[in-house]
C-alpha cells in the first residue's frame, strides 16, 4: 500500500496522462446550455425556479429522466452570472488553456531523492 504522502503524487500523474491522451474527467453537467436558456426565459417572465424546475427534464447522466434539483439550477444561474460579469476572464481562461493544450505537458516527476549526509 502506498504510504499517505504518495496519493496525490501518484494522482495527479495518472490525470496528466490522461491529459495527454485528451481525456478530461468530471461530472457531467445537470443543466445543459439548452435547459438554462429555458430557465432564464422563465425567470424573465417572473417564474420562480421553484415553478420552472418540475418542467425541465435532464437529458444525459446517472438522473437522466429525471428533473434537476433545484440547487442544480441555482448553481447553474450562478455560473451563468458569473460568465455574464466577468466576459473578459472567460476569454483568458479559453487562451490560456488553448496555451496549454498546444504545448507539451511534462511528464510525471521523479520520486523525491533522499538528501545527502551531511
Amino acid at each position: 500500500m502506498p504510504r499517505t504522502g504518495e496519493h496525490p503524487r501518484v494522482h495527479l500523474g495518472g490525470l496528466d496522462i490522461a491529459a495527454r491522451k485528451g481525456k478530461h474527467g468530471g461530472r457531467s453537467l445537470a443543466i445543459t446550455d439548452d435547459m438554462l436558456h429555458t430557465v432564464l426565459r422563465r425567470r424573465a417572465g417572473g417564474e420562480s425556479v421553484e415553478q420552472i424546475q418540475p418542467d425541465l427534464i435532464t437529458p444525459i447522466g446517472k438522473r437522466k429522466g429525471q428533473n434537476p434539483s433545484v440547487a442544480s439550477i441555482y448553481w447553474a444561474l450562478a455560473e451563468h452570472a458569473k460568465r455574464e460579469a466577468y466576459p473578459e476572464a472567460i476569454e483568458q481562461a479559453h487562451a490560456d488553456f488553448a496555451v496549454l493544450q498546444a504545448s507539451e505537458l511534462p511528464g510525471p516527476r521523479a520520486a523525491d531523492q533522499p538528501e545527502s549526509a551531511r
